[in-house]
Formats: C-alpha cells, sequence, structure tokens
C-alpha cells in the first residue's frame, strides 16, 4: 500500500506551498492530461491516467511511496476522495481542496448558490438530472461526456430555462455563455464545464418573503421547504385551491394516493387528469417534477396558478390521454384521475415505477385491475370510506366511498 496518498484540488490557479511539497515529494501521480502536464510533477515520478477511479485507486493501493491524486475544483465535492476512500481500496487520504467547480460557477455569474440544487449528470440517468432542472428554479449541473448542455437542454423540451454554462474554469481558455435553452443545442460546448440552470422567475428561494421569526435569505443549502408559501401539510382541502375539488380528488384519496406514489427529488410524475391541479402541486411541493395532463384548457390553467400560488413548477398539457401521453417523456410514477382502464393500460407501457388510479364502481375498479396486471404490474385494491363530520353537532356532513387501486412494478 502507498506509504501516503494525498488528493490535491486544483482550480487553475497556483499550487498551495502544501500542495506543491507534496506533488514534489510524489513517486507516484494520477490524474487527468492536463494535470499531468503541471511542471511541478517532478520527472522521475510514475504517471497514472485518471481515466477509471477504480482502477487508478487498485494502481494506488499497490505503490509502494508516495502517492499524489490531482482532481480539478474541491476533490471532496463530487469528487475522487469517496472512491479512495471506498472500504474495497483501503486508502486513507489527506486532501488539500480547491475552490469547487460550482462555486466557481456561480462567482463567474456573481450568484448566491446556498439555495441551489446541485446534480451530476451521466449519460445512463441523464434524465433524473433533467428532472430536477424542471422541478427548482435554480440548479447548477456538472455535467459529463455525453450528457453535456446539449444533451440538458434537447431533453428539457418545451420547458423554457436560462442556462449559465461555465466551460473549463481556472484555465486560459475559460468561457461564460447565457444562452435561453432553446438555443443551446446549436453550439459545441467544451468539456469540462458546469452548467447553471434558472427559471420560474419569482418562485425561487431568493424571491420568497421572510415568513414570521424567520430572517430573510436562507438557513439550509438548496431547497427549503419552510419557505415554500402555503400551510403545512399535505392532502389539503379543497378551499386551499380556491376551488372545488373534482370527483377522484378528495382529501383522503388524494392522501393516500400520494403515499403510494411517493413522489421525490429526481422523478417525473404524470398526473394525468388533474383536474384542479391539487394532486400536481402537492407532488411538485415533495421536489418531483411533475405534467399535469388534462383535456379541459381550463383546467390546465387552474393547475398552473395553483402551482404559482404554492411556488412550485409543473408543466401543463393540454389533451386527451392516452393520445396526449405519446410525446411525453418518460415518468417514475403516474397517477391517473380520468380515463379509466384504457388509459391506464396506455401508462403501463411506459413502465413507471408505480400508477395509482381510482374507480366509483366496482365493474371499473377490476377492469384497471386487469389492465394494471395484464401491464405486468402487481395489483392492490382497498375500499376507501370517509366520512366527513361537523363537529358542532357531531353531525355527518359529507361522505365517500371509492376504490383505490395501485399497480407497482416488480424490481428484476
Amino acid at each position: 500500500m502507498a506509504d501516503r496518498v494525498t488528493v490535491i484540488g486544483w482550480d487553475g490557479s497556483p499550487l498551495t506551498e502544501a500542495a506543491r511539497s507534496a506533488v514534489g515529494a510524489a513517486t507516484l501521480v494520477a490524474g487527468a492530461a492536463h494535470h499531468l502536464a503541471l511542471p511541478e510533477i517532478p520527472p522521475a515520478a510514475e504517471r497514472v491516467r485518471l481515466g477509471s477511479v477504480d482502477l487508478a485507486a487498485r494502481r494506488i493501493a499497490r505503490h509502494r511511496g508516495t502517492a499524489v491524486v490531482l482532481a480539478d475544483g474541491d476533490p471532496g465535492f463530487f469528487g475522487v476522495v469517496r472512491a479512495l476512500r471506498a472500504p474495497e481500496h483501503g486508502l486513507e487520504v489527506e486532501v488539500v481542496p480547491a475552490v469547487s467547480s460550482v462555486a466557481a460557477a456561480f462567482a463567474r455569474a456573481g450568484m448566491p448558490w446556498d439555495d441551489a440544487q446541485i446534480v451530476v449528470a451521466h449519460s445512463r440517468d441523464l434524465r433524473r438530472a433533467v428532472n430536477v432542472c424542471r422541478a427548482h428554479p435554480k440548479v447548477a449541473v456538472l455535467t459529463s461526456p455525453g450528457a453535456g448542455p446539449a444533451e440538458l437542454a434537447l431533453l428539457l423540451g418545451p420547458v423554457h430555462r436560462t442556462f449559465v454554462i461555465c466551460e473549463q474554469l481556472g484555465t486560459d481558455r475559460e468561457r461564460v455563455t447565457v444562452l435561453t435553452s432553446d438555443k443551446v443545442a446549436d453550439h459545441a460546448w467544451r468539456d469540462p464545464n458546469v452548467v447553471i440552470v434558472i427559471g420560474g422567475a419569482g418562485t425561487g428561494p431568493d424571491d420568497a418573503p421572510a415568513l414570521p421569526g424567520q430572517r430573510a435569505g436562507g438557513w439550509i443549502a438548496g431547497r427549503d421547504p419552510g419557505r415554500l408559501p402555503g400551510p403545512r401539510g399535505w392532502a389539503l382541502p379543497g378551499d386551499a385551491y380556491g376551488t372545488a375539488l373534482g370527483e377522484g380528488e378528495g382529501t383522503e384519496l388524494r392522501a393516500a394516493q400520494l403515499a403510494r406514489l411517493a413522489p421525490r427529488v429526481g422523478d417525473l410524475v404524470w398526473d394525468i387528469g388533474s383536474g384542479s391541479g391539487a394532486a400536481a402541486v402537492e407532488a411538485a411541493r415533495f421536489g418531483a417534477a411533475v405534467i399535469a395532463v388534462d383535456r379541459d384548457a381550463d383546467a390546465c390553467g387552474r393547475a398552473l396558478a395553483a402551482a404559482r400560488h404554492y411556488g412550485v413548477q409543473l408543466q401543463a398539457v393540454h389533451g386527451t390521454a392516452p393520445h396526449v401521453l405519446e410525446d411525453l417523456p418518460e415518468p417514475d410514477v403516474v397517477r391517473v384521475g380520468g380515463g379509466g382502464a384504457p388509459v391506464v393500460a396506455a401508462c403501463a407501457d411506459r413502465r413507471p415505477e408505480v400508477i395509482v388510479a381510482h374507480a366509483v364502481t366496482r365493474d371499473e375498479a377490476e377492469a384497471i385491475g386487469r389492465a394494471l396486471a395484464e401491464g405486468g404490474y402487481a395489483v392492490e385494491c382497498t375500499l376507501l370510506q370517509a366520512v366527513r363530520l361537523d363537529t358542532a353537532g357531531w353531525t355527518e356532513a359529507e361522505r365517500s366511498v371509492t376504490f383505490l387501486l395501485s399497480g407497482r412494478r416488480p424490481h428484476p
């Protein structure tokens, strides 16, 4: 095992005295091509190109001597430190950090970043980074080859955002470009780069008023749910949305649906037959990206108005399911608020993890259950009965009885 492993962050500025000392004593240096070209590296030191971190870590573990690993920015922030410290390698490291590329990017843009979501984009799971950009007003994306600014913009599609693209930070080829997302795919971008994605004016934490007892500004990094407008809780009553809830939007049913969907950051939720937009907005309040679909243009407008009121973002699509679903990006979970078994079957063809629907009659419930089962989903059906009481006289004020169906895709 190497006698000592020092991980050095490099942000393009001259190496610190501590970093120069560690490099000068190294018998093995690992890094990218531009790191291995630094003049401070001893001529006799073994040089390891840092392509696969796991391969490099195994080489370092076998080395007898002093090893240095060079990495861009802060190597402890989405960097190589995590991989080097993995139990299978057994490496203990000392870290000399530098300014992270995310901090540098926001500095070049002249923007605060404590309220930003930060994601890493890889070609194998780029859609999750895109979903965060759909759902949040300020996101920094650490890109990679095949998952760069152009690919990010193409997957966002009609969702309008502003991109601040910071290329090769800290080098003499550094460039910062500001473009709307519809123009980004027309350009070729140099690696490495960081993309700041901005959207949803007036809904970000910078614009939110301080709540009673709070100072202006944030107290927690990233999205602060406590500063979203509206009352605490979810599955709110209809008057919280300023409109009467439609069939299948009752508070108790919606609570059960949301519990089974479990929307989270990085997910894309389809809400088909969104009605008042209550379920769509509450899924967005959990941090998920949401597409609300309804054949009624006024319903789409109500969903967008509710989203603005509650400080969240969603995309409204006017059209009739299942045909309108064909051009939508792949969902993680789906709520079917209308359309019955044919829409459920079309959703099952897209293979989301969970589908929830409801039915008023047993025949309709059985048809939806068959559609889920034929689509390869494990089916659960619960008969929900809710009785709302008038507490002035403890008399029955409202009663609802609904079949709740959910399908969960079996994991391999």
